[in-house]
């Protein structure tokens, strides 16, 4: 079912509400998400992006509904990931020769994934594409965010930016607009979704976002791949990536940890009880890696300016849970955070100096060498958690 947007433009896409993981299993998405289609009916008819492969027939069926497939003028490609093309090689089974407009990197993504050589068109930053009634489809590339191939196009009169994975959020409703959902759930998904995908491209999306302010385009509305489109002031999620990129911290310490017989574990709360006795202003939390998830705790780490990692010692090395972890937040590249490490063990103790390594080569400020404890720590060692955590509060 179609929903309308402004004037002749039209969502056509896929609300999926039974999503939970994305990215094949790396990505937590608890509230589904939605793939975003949009069809613009002027004198050309422009459809922009389709939908998850798994929804391919249902999809064409439906756009069928709404449009003769034949008089579809162009397809805007402006990403090739399966969530975004997955749809095209079944509506293209129907209409050949259509052309499709994306990036030059999008062409290799798109006849890589589908072996298909469609009438592809490849546009720049800049290029543009008359649609009638003197509208135009503004081209602009965005490299990186979050593959090669991405693009955004910009509509002219309507002031509609589709701006992709940009902006977005893992957030299934039938709602249409930002102003019409939870709020809170749409900024914590928006995060959630900045800091697993976007923020090791922060570098790339300063520039950008001044890219795009510098064409001096009117924006009304911005019209994303994933989740609620935004509408009700759309510039403010702009405001938020441009508060992001900039290395984003609160006044926040967070304590991520895995335990093999509680002892760890001990060392985790003591050491937060000595935060906030050091610090009664410091937002403190503490996490079990095992039980909790691994990218609501990176939104975490995202939002701290400090992270205490803790593992006991086993093998002469860390728990691999903890090992992963720290490797993922390599991945997105953090910068501008410190870190120490804390565990217990019985016979040898390595693990702190194996965390400070890997959380030094994750590109963490270590604040020193860490705190260790042999065996399960009485009262006395459990006090020596507190202080340590002060220690870290002062750091």
């Amino acid at each position: 079912m179609k929903k309308h947007i402004k004037n002749n433009v039209y969502w056509v896409g896929k609300v999926d509400w039974d999503l939970r993981r994305f990215h094949g299993e790396e990505l937590t998405t608890h509230h589904g998400s939605t793939y975003n289609s949009y069809l613009i009916k002027e004198e050309k008819n422009v459809l922009i992006d389709t939908v998850w492969m798994p929804f391919a027939e249902e999809f064409v069926e439906n756009l069928r509904k709404e449009i003769d497939l034949n008089k579809i003028d162009y397809i805007i490609a402006n990403h090739g990931e399966v969530d975004h093309s997955g749809a095209l090689p079944e509506l293209m089974k129907h209409i050949p020769d259509t052309p499709i407009y994306c990036t030059a990197n999008g062409v290799k993504s798109l006849k890589g994934q589908y072996h298909q050589d469609w009438n592809f068109h490849v546009v720049k930053t800049g290029d543009k594409l008359e649609i009638g009634n003197g509208k135009e489809l503004i081209f602009v590339e965005m490299s990186m965010l979050h593959w090669p191939d991405s693009m955004a196009a910009y509509l002219t009169k309507d002031n509609i930016l589709f701006s992709n994975d940009a902006f977005g959020q893992h957030y299934a409703t039938e709602k249409l607009f930002n102003n019409e959902v939870d709020q809170c759930v749409l900024f914590n998904e928006a995060m959630k979704y900045y800091a697993n995908i976007l923020n090791p491209f922060n570098p790339i999306l300063r520039k950008k976002l001044d890219e795009v302010l510098s064409l001096g385009l009117t924006i009304d509305i911005i019209a994303t791949s994933h989740g609620v489109i935004w509408k009700d002031k759309p510039m403010q999620i702009v405001d938020k990536y441009a508060q992001w990129a900039k290395d984003y911290q609160e006044n926040q310490i967070t304590i991520i940890y895995d335990t093999m017989w509680n002892g760890t574990k001990k060392l985790a709360e003591k050491i937060a009880e000595g935060i906030e006795l050091a610090d009664p202003d410091v937002v403190v939390k503490v996490f079990n890696l095992r039980k909790s998830d691994e990218n609501d705790i990176i939104t975490e780490v995202f939002k701290s300016k400090t992270v205490v990692i803790g593992s006991p010692t086993m093998g002469n090395s860390i728990l691999h849970a903890v090992a992963g972890f720290i490797n993922l937040m390599k991945a997105l590249k953090f910068k501008n955070k410190k870190a120490a490490a804390f565990g217990c063990y019985g016979w040898s103790g390595e693990s702190t100096k194996v965390l400070n390594e890997l959380l030094s080569n994750a590109g963490f400020q270590i604040i020193d060498e860490g705190f260790k404890n042999q065996w399960n720590p009485n009262e006395e060692q459990q006090l020596s958690a507190v202080e340590y955590g002060k220690k870290i509060a002062r750091a």
